[in-house]
């Protein structure tokens, strides 16, 4: 490809509204142009390195014995009313009306419509295991749409669903996908860890996210060095003690705290309870119900497990009014252990366990009560794990100390068990004939988040570094002379028609402009290798070879064929 033939449209300052280093790349470099907040088109340099990263995720997942389907992207709500999800993922679906008024999804994912095909075609165990996937555009109503592809309203995605005829079956399929997600990311050039995670609103009961280390990303990581622990910050746990038991007398002792409405307030003097010593009590309204949460005063509430652990669909803080009418008094003030309506649950977090010698409020506006003791003074409901994990905690497996870190989720694999089969039909015979639910996992891969993902790691202060697999073109041919009869032109010319016949994606760089302009574009869009010719290098019977973040090389000028594929071979 000839540049001054090509679209290649480079910019030399950020737009204002990139928040990113790789939403400013993906903009300087000439890869993406914004329509409007969330949506992108994909120019041509941007469109190779994505068809790159689908091929390289077709590749892997052929390997991996799944079978590629294309799905509808317009699909009925009423398998979505069949799986439950019309509601609970109602917040980001994208509903549309046709002409006689019925209503319609654009696909957000697909479980809906791949367990409605396997009702249809499945109904042995003979035809199990089977894994199909598709690679195809996805809709969300994302609420904030940032961060260029990262969070956007229409994306590209790899959406893979195997069905197997029994929960060992699904393992070996889950562990196949988990297998050929760390080779993609690998083969895409980044650093990746796989972390357990939450199922959200997907659901199942085993779960991956595949995380790509990054200062900006989203997602926060708990991990241990020492036994490779890891795991995002709504499943982390740890091995933190449980809150010691102390020597107390008789039941809870209501005294006055007057203003006092915070777990610090209450810290300090006149009182001096340690937040560890003290109960915080929560109320949330959880599918239309109030519910008390109990955790400890120095820890924080992770909402993710508490709706993960309650399997609630939905649940907010209840407003100091709602918190009134439950308990009698107001937020600051709230405790579990006096007029508690015997109809609302108490969840409380197992570091709690046991804990006596604790405070708690009183639910009476301005008191507080001491000396409670959870197992003889409140009468809990639940006890689950419910706060949220900090760094330098000891680490559940081994005890040493735990780490915290940022990281974009590019991949994420679930096993879904027979959620979806049993709620939209999807039964088979087994060996002795009786009827049985396919057991599903699924497998998704952000392929638009993923290239985003490369350019955020893989830069330097000039622009962006592409690995070799992904890059737009692997070699950019630059003349510093660009006149047709020019020795330098000549040379120029049949080195592209060299690496062109020999397979090589090269761009020559034909364009009448300054060298400097040239070098700044070349390292912007970030070709792993620019191979420079100029009048006073050629005069000595040499041209220049750059490495994208390397020093540059001279090499003669009948060498640098077998130059270039020795890098190549060696990048590959």
């Amino acid at each position: 490809m000839r540049w001054s033939q090509y679209f290649i449209p480079t910019l030399k300052e950020s737009p204002a509204d990139a928040e990113i280093l790789s939403h400013k790349l993906l903009l300087r470099a000439g890869l993406v142009r914004k329509l409007t907040g969330g949506l992108y088109t994909f120019l041509p340099l941007g469109l190779r390195v994505l068809r790159k990263i689908e091929n390289l995720i077709r590749e892997e997942m052929n390997r991996a014995g799944a079978i590629e389907v294309l799905m509808p992207a317009l699909q009925p709500t009423d398998i979505w009313r069949q799986s439950g999800r019309y509601e609970t993922a109602s917040d980001v679906l994208y509903k549309a009306k046709d002409r006689s008024n019925k209503e319609w999804i654009l696909s957000p994912t697909a479980e809906e419509v791949i367990t409605t095909l396997a009702a249809g075609e499945l109904n042995s165990y003979r035809q199990m295991p089977v894994n199909f996937y598709q690679v195809s555009v996805k809709f969300r109503d994302e609420i904030r749409p940032r961060f260029g592809l990262m969070r956007a309203k229409e994306f590209i995605m790899k959406d893979a669903y195997s069905f197997d005829s029994s929960d060992e079956g699904a393992m070996a399929s889950y562990q196949r996908m988990y297998d050929a997600y760390t080779r993609i990311f690998n083969r895409c050039g980044l650093r990746n860890f796989p972390v357990e995670a939450d199922t959200g609103v997907i659901g199942g009961n085993y779960s991956h996210e595949f995380m790509v280390p990054a200062v900006t990303g989203e997602n926060e990581v708990v991990y241990c060095e020492a036994c490779g622990y890891a795991a995002n910050i709504e499943k982390a746990t740890s091995g933190i003690p449980k809150t010691a038991a102390r020597e107390i007398g008789g039941s809870g002792e209501k005294f006055a705290t007057p203003g006092v409405v915070t777990i610090e307030a209450l810290s300090k003097a006149p009182y001096s309870v340690p937040a560890n010593r003290q109960i915080k009590t929560l109320v949330y309204v959880a599918d239309s119900q109030p519910v008390l949460i109990l955790i400890r005063g120095d820890d924080q509430l992770n909402e993710t497990k508490f709706l993960a652990r309650t399997g609630a669909l939905a649940a907010r803080p209840a407003t100091p009014e709602e918190c009134a009418a439950t308990l009698g008094a107001k937020p600051g003030s709230l405790g579990a252990v006096l007029n508690v309506p015997a109809t609302v649950k108490i969840l409380a977090d197992e570091r709690l366990r046991g804990a006596n010698d604790m405070t708690t409020g009183a639910n009476e506006d301005g008191f507080h009560l001491r000396s409670v003791s959870i197992d003889r003074d409140i009468k809990v409901t639940e006890w689950f794990d419910l706060r949220t994990v900090t760094a330098g905690e000891p680490c559940a497996k081994c005890a040493k100390p735990l780490k915290m870190q940022r990281a974009i989720e590019v991949g994420h694999v679930f096993k879904l068990g027979t959620k979806y089969s049993e709620k939209l039909h999807a039964y088979f015979l087994d060996a002795d004939g009786k009827s049985k639910p396919c057991v599903m996992g699924c497998y998704g891969i952000g392929v638009t988040r993923t290239m985003q993902a490369v350019i955020e790691q893989c830069n330097d202060k000039d622009g962006i570094v592409w690995p070799l697999a992904v890059a737009p073109y692997a070699v950019c041919v630059t003349p510093l002379a660009v006149a047709k009869d020019s020795a330098v032109m000549q040379l120029a010319e049949k080195i592209y028609a060299e690496l062109t016949a020999a397979g090589v994606e090269v761009i020559l760089d034909d364009r009448d402009d300054r060298p400097g302009v040239k070098f700044k574009d070349a390292d912007l869009v970030g070709f792993p290798l620019r191979v420079s010719i100029g009048e006073k290098s050629l005069a000595n019977g040499e041209v220049e070879l750059k490495p994208r973040g390397g020093a540059v090389q001279l090499v003669k000028a009948e060498e640098a064929l077998a130059q270039i594929h020795a890098f190549l071979a060696a990048k590959s």
